[in-house]
């Protein structure tokens, strides 16, 4: 390792030890490093650098996709969604437990956040599943690993940023995370079933079936936020809207949701705008941050000189890989999993190019890991959201998540040996 890389890493980790702001950390370290390794002048670097970041076109779309989601978020539609799937989940082994599935995924794709995913469902799905009998274990570690599909499944607002700092179509990334997103919905329905027939205490005896008019019933309750899905992810797949388009037209349906349940009202319209208020500002010290440490990076040479000390120990790409995942494992230990992205990407991402791996492919690589950072002791924020919810211990949280943190990595492991899984969608779309 050289001086110049030490140097870096050493200011990035004492500035986030002390307790700074992900986003300044970066800012600081970046300055210090030119500072220390060029004759530069600082000023006009950075105030162009925060201007081109701030201003980028592709980030329009951010607010928008967030404003969506939290207008959902502080209507009911965890409710609807609990109300609507539990007739058609009582029919599977595991029976509600799916809720939190189902319930996630479906929420996934009008919020693009994980976390508020998981206190949006969880609210709902948890009170309701403890107090019918299911096991609190199965019930925590399903809401854990369906919450993360929030990052996975479009519009992710990880997925956004790591397109801005890439320099990759967000359509493309949208695209080459649905499928991987809905193998792995499919994957945590299969275990949940599973562990219900092998161990039927898990869940109570089944309860009688519905009848055909309470599922008609039930469909009704879902058709406005499946509709707002359809209506969002098929503009954007059948070329009808572009992605900043169809974040506008999900916002107007989120607010058309809210009117029809009557739960849009002066002050949950305001929340919703101060919390999209708080996320963006949030977001964008991130961003700059990230993209001015990367365009330092680049500067001062790091990327190349990691890429020969990584060639140097004679890696095939699939053990590339593996190395990379260790050490997201890792690093969500104690990172979140958007900091973990924008941090590292700057040196990982011209490796894995430089490996032969497609940069599309690697943002879904980089977004799993990402999730396994959110239910990753001791700082997973979805381990937070799932402890207040159910009375548990933080560890205990993780312990009931860890088949669906297996399953992930089983994910990872299926896209490295197939990357046709993430490829396949963005290449029929370029068709």
């Amino acid at each position: 390792m050289t001086l110049t890389l030490g140097v870096v890493i050493a200011l990035v980790i004492g500035f986030l030890g002390a307790g700074i702001w992900v986003g300044l950390a970066m800012l600081a370290a970046g300055m210090i490093s030119l500072e220390l390794f060029r004759d530069i002048r600082m000023d006009r670097f950075l105030a162009s650098d925060i201007w081109a970041s701030a201003t980028a076109e592709e980030l329009v779309t951010l607010p928008l996709f967030i404003l969506m989601g939290e207008i959902l978020v502080h209507t009911r539609i965890s409710e609807s969604l609990f109300r609507g799937l539990a007739p058609w989940t009582r029919l599977i082994p595991g029976q509600l437990l799916h809720v939190n599935v189902i319930g996630s995924t479906i929420f996934s794709a009008v919020s693009g956040s994980s976390a508020a995913g998981t206190a949006t469902v969880g609210r709902i799905t948890m009170p309701e599943l403890l107090s019918r009998g299911y096991d609190r274990n199965i019930a925590m570690g399903s809401l854990a690993g369906a919450g993360t599909l929030g990052f996975l499944i479009p519009p992710s607002i990880p997925m956004i940023v790591y397109a801005v700092l890439a320099d990759v179509s967000i359509l493309d990334l949208f695209m080459a995370g649905t499928v991987p997103g809905l193998i792995l919905a499919g994957l945590y329905m299969g275990w949940i079933a599973f562990r219900a027939l092998s161990t039927p205490s898990l869940v109570p005896a089944r309860e009688p079936p519905s009848t055909w008019r309470h599922l008609a019933a039930s469909l009704l309750m879902l058709a406005p936020v499946t509709s707002l899905v359809l209506l969002v992810i098929g503009s954007m797949l059948l070329g009808f809207a572009s992605i900043t388009e169809a974040a506008a037209v999900g916002v107007i349906g989120a607010l058309l949701i809210g009117l029809l349940e009557r739960s849009l009202t002066p002050h949950t319209l305001w929340m919703s705008l101060l919390a999209t208020v708080r996320t963006c500002a949030m977001i964008g010290v991130i961003l700059v941050g990230a993209l001015f440490l990367s365009k330092v990076v680049a500067r001062l040479g790091i990327p190349a000189e990691v890429a020969s000390i990584i060639q140097g120990w004679g890696l095939s790409p699939f053990l590339l890989i593996v190395v990379l995942m260790l050490f997201y494992l890792l690093l969500g230990t104690i990172l979140d999993g958007l900091s973990t992205i924008v941090m590292t990407l700057p040196v990982t991402l011209p490796i894995v190019v430089a490996a032969g791996f497609d940069p599309v492919w690697f943002g879904v690589f980089l977004i799993i890991s990402a999730e396994l950072s959110q239910v990753s002791p001791p700082v997973g924020f979805n381990l937070y959201i799932i402890q207040a919810l159910s009375n548990a211990t933080q560890w205990e949280v993780a312990r009931a998540a860890l088949p669906f943190c297996l399953i992930m990595l089983g994910l990872t492991a299926l896209i490295t040996v197939f990357p046709e899984i993430v490829m396949w969608l963005p290449y029929q779309m370029r068709q």
